[in-house]
């Protein structure tokens, strides 16, 4: 059911913003790379702590895990390499392996849904779309109790998110073969209804209201299949942030949960100060999400701001020093300005699988990287 305080509460203090991580993993066939449906083994092999941190997805071969709230950006990581470490051993222990990639790399021949009749309805209501290979993402959620603020915070960070989008950039193989797009699980979701760049909305009434007109249309069955790419979480008091592929490092994902943090604290200050959000249409909002799936960072991104395609790490710049303040507020900057130098020198998961494909021509040394990277410290 949609979050939806009935009482009125104190102001809250959004000094210091909370964060949460959720995460899918791809358990992929050592030998031949092919998605196994292994999921539910995988599960039953988690030890107790992180089976509780544990949910069931969409697809057989899909795990997600779910890191503690924390407003510690260093517990924030090592939850994450915990839970993919228990993740991997669990994988390895059913015969698979755990992989951080945004889309099925080689194929998936398994395709049918788990036994749970929300899945089954998902499976009669959209057909082929929702029996496409998995893909995986990562989820961040930030603490902004105030549903109302929430929604505004959705409505200022409709021109930031396609730089967002590009840096977590890690799906550039599909079918065994390179797609030309950094993001081929973007590509891939274009395909469900309520998903994409988050509409604008001029209250959280309003909000309310347009889920449940899609809702009653048949769009959607309730309003947890609202994949908008920001909205107000259906279950918890957050922000949550849905437009990134899963990383393939635990660095890669805290630097974008940082960003993201620094970005949501940022545009609060926003929208209490009175600051409308920029009138951006959608179709324009579209169109830099899709050129952020394709080009990630070695390309150009629209500039939602002031219009025009501009080199990625300009925009990537812009963003870090419209942030600096709230990284500073949250003892985050240090880090962040470290990890933006590394990608600025390794590039994107999307970069990084490209370059280990041009240099091997071989497919399977792309996927035994991205394992490794998955679970190092």
């Amino acid at each position: 059911m949609t979050y939806r305080p009935t009482v009125a509460t104190a102001v809250p203090d959004l000094t210091t913003l909370t964060l949460g991580v959720e995460e899918e993993y791809l358990l992929l066939d050592p030998e031949t790379g092919e998605n196994l449906p292994v999921a539910q083994r995988v599960l039953d092999a988690l030890p107790g702590s992180a089976r509780d941190q544990s949910r069931q997805e969409f697809r057989h071969s899909m795990v997600e895990m779910v890191t503690p709230v924390t407003a510690d950006l260093a517990q924030l990581r090592a939850h994450l390499v915990d839970l993919r470490r228990s993740a991997a051993e669990a994988a390895a222990a059913a015969g698979a392996r755990l992989v951080a990639v945004g889309a099925t790399p080689m194929h998936e021949p398994h395709r049918t849904v788990p036994d749970k009749p929300r899945y089954h309805a998902m499976s009669r209501r959209y057909g082929p779309v929702a029996h496409d290979p998995a893909v995986c993402g990562c989820h961040v959620h930030v603490g902004v109790p105030d549903r109302e603020l929430a929604v505004q915070v959705c409505n200022h960070l409709r021109p930031w998110l396609p730089v967002v989008h590009a840096i977590a950039t890690n799906s550039p193989l599909h079918d065994g073969r390179d797609t030309g797009h950094a993001s081929w699980r973007s590509m891939q979701l274009e395909r469900w209804p309520s998903l994409g760049p988050t509409p604008y909305f001029a209250s959280a009434a309003d909000y309310d209201r347009t889920v449940d007109e899609l809702t009653a249309a048949g769009v959607m069955l309730d309003a947890a299949m609202v994949y908008w790419y920001a909205r107000p979480s259906a279950s918890y008091p957050t922000v949550e942030i849905r437009v990134g592929d899963v990383c393939p490092t635990v660095d890669d994902a805290v630097v974008v949960a940082a960003l993201l943090r620094a970005l949501v604290a940022t545009v609060v200050d926003e929208a209490r100060a009175g600051v409308p959000a920029s009138p951006i249409r959608d179709c324009l909002v579209s169109a830099a999400h899709w050129r952020a799936a394709h080009d990630g960072l070695d390309g150009e991104l629209i500039d939602l701001r002031a219009g025009g395609a501009r080199p990625a790490w300009a925009l990537v710049d812009e963003l870090f020093a419209t942030v600096t303040p709230a990284l500073v507020r949250h003892g985050d900057l240090p880090y962040v300005v470290d990890q933006l130098s590394r990608l600025r020198r390794e590039g994107t998961g999307a970069t990084r699988q490209r370059r280990i494909l041009d240099d091997t021509g071989d497919l399977r040394a792309v996927l035994d990287h991205l394992a490794t990277w998955t679970t190092a410290a």
